[in-house]
Order: C-alpha cells, then structure tokens, then sequence
C-alpha cells in the first residue's frame, strides 16, 4: 500500500534579500572555515563561479543543475509551443567557442565545495554534452549514471528525428563515501500491479516524466519538473542536507528542495529570473498567474511514500 505523505510550507518571517550585486550582498555574509552561516536558504542574483568561492570547502551535500546550452537558444519561437508573452526575458547564452571554458570553470568550484560523500546531477542536452562529459573527467568526478530523462515532446524538425530526451549526468567526488538511499522511494519488494519490481523500475537510467505545462503562469524559458528533482532528492539526499543550484533560473529545485525540507542556496544572473525565483519562495508559491490575485500556492502538493 502506499501512503501519501503531503508537504506544505508555513511562511517565515526571514530578513529579504535586497536587489544588489552578488559582491555587495555577500560581504555580509559570516564565513567561517567549515559553515555556512548567512548562506543557506537564499538565493543571490549574480555570477556563479564568484558567488560559489564565499561557499567553504566540502560543505554541500547536493547539486542539481541545468547549466546554459551555448545552441543559441530562442526561447520565445512559437515552435516550443509557449505564449511568447508570458516567457520572461533575459535568458543568457553561452557562446560556443567559450562553452568548455566556461564548463570547466564551474565545474572546478562546485568541486571544490562539494563533500566527499555528494552528488552531483548535471542536466545536458546532446549539442554539448562532450565539454561537459570532458571536463567532469578532467576536474576528477566519478561518473555514476549516465541518465536519460525522455520527455513528452521535442520541437518539431522536417530533416533530423525529433530530439524528445535530455541527458542528465549523475557524478561524485568519491565513490566510496558517496551517499545514496536505494529505497528512498519504494520498498525492495515493492510490486506493481502486474508483479513487476517496482523498486527495480524506479531504478532504471531512463526516466519517462513529463514536462510541466504552466498554461497561463508567468515561466522562465527552461525549467525541470518538480518530479524529477523530487526524485533525484530522495535517492541522493535527506531532510537537513544543503542543496546547491549554481543556475537557478526559475528556482525550481530551490522550491522542491523547500518542500522537501532540504536547505538551498542558488545563484542566478538573470535578474529577471533571480526576483521570479525569489518571489516563488518568500511567497511558498509553486506557480505563478499573469493576474496576482490568481496566483496558487501550490506547496502542499502531495508526494507519495512507496
């Protein structure tokens, strides 16, 4: 039998975040060799790769990220089947020639950061997947899985197959410390309705979830299903771990992270994006209508205990 366990955030009164440079919002921040104090539960507007050098060594537990795609991304054509109107502004692409610098760059810090026993899980699509795929390698992760998430869709193409998948990168720092929970999300013996496992199923390297549609809310061009980090969480974190976003966009896995109750931190450089994710967290909302007074607080979704 599986029970539903429901999740819902209460609103805290906490100091906002004010609107300034990275560099101006974390000089107030207290640092100390091994804790976070002033970090956890925010998130900052500016540049990753200088935000994540205030983050002590080996102090997070979980990285989940979905980093530019340097394919010149044009997230208000009509072939991604969104109203343009609706899709904020200020998606920063990488150019091409500079994607495995950049890559690498990164990648470096979020190593440093991470604990021996994290995880990391990077979200690419296949344009770029070798920079990304060498530069793990060259910084020194580990490759655990190499998923495939498949989605409902891909844009529509007259002279290639239609791309309808997303690679998503499982690594660690130290295999041997590495933390994960096997059965996080269904029991060992856990069966469906045929007789299958469905531990074993939940636990293959393809992953069939679907796309969020947000008909009417405000959106940023690109956001992962709450599904599939809601997920990724339950395998590779628990209630109390911190959970970093160096490319937060819309806030998405801060917000799951919230619901959770894992800590965040995330930055993004997008202002647009930054106040869009702010406001999904120090309001508890999910989505986000056009007209506030239709805006849901969507924060006591149901997740289910297999």
């Amino acid at each position: 039998m599986r029970s539903k366990i429901s999740y819902k955030i209460r609103k805290k009164k906490t100091s906002p975040i004010k609107d300034e440079a990275l560099s101006t919002t974390c000089s107030t921040i207290s640092i100390t060799s091994d804790k976070l104090d002033g970090f956890t539960d925010k998130i900052f507007q500016g540049d990753c790769i200088n935000g994540m050098q205030l983050i002590p060594s080996n102090s997070i537990d979980l990285v989940i990220t979905d980093p530019p795609f340097a394919i010149d991304f044009k997230a208000k054509r009509s072939n991604y089947n969104r109203t343009a109107s609706r899709v904020l502004e200020g998606y920063t692409e990488i150019p091409r020639g500079k994607y495995y610098e950049f890559t690498i760059n990164w990648i470096k810090v979020v190593y440093r950061v991470l604990k021996e026993s994290g995880s990391m899980y990077v979200f690419s699509g296949w344009n770029n997947l070798k920079d990304i795929l060498n530069a793990l390698d060259e910084v020194g992760f580990t490759t655990v899985n190499h998923i495939i998430w498949k989605y409902q869709f891909g844009v529509v193409t007259k002279r290639k197959f239609v791309t309808s998948h997303y690679h998503c990168l499982y690594v660690c720092k130290n295999d041997n410390k590495r933390i994960f929970f096997p059965y996080a999300r269904y029991e060992k013996n856990s069966k469906d309705r045929g007789g299958g496992s469905l531990h074993y199923e939940d636990k293959e390297d393809v992953w069939v979830i679907k796309r969020e549609y947000w008909n009417g809310d405000q959106k940023t061009p690109t956001k992962l299903p709450a599904e599939l980090i809601e997920k990724i969480l339950h395998y590779s974190s628990k209630e109390g771990d911190i959970v970093l976003d160096p490319f937060l966009g819309s806030g998405q896995v801060a917000v799951v992270s919230k619901m959770l109750k894992r800590h965040y931190i995330g930055f993004e450089i997008v202002k647009e994006y930054y106040e869009f994710a702010k406001k999904r967290l120090e309001n508890n909302l999910y989505r986000i209508k056009s007209s506030d007074k239709d805006e849901q607080t969507l924060f006591d979704l149901n997740y289910e205990k297999r």
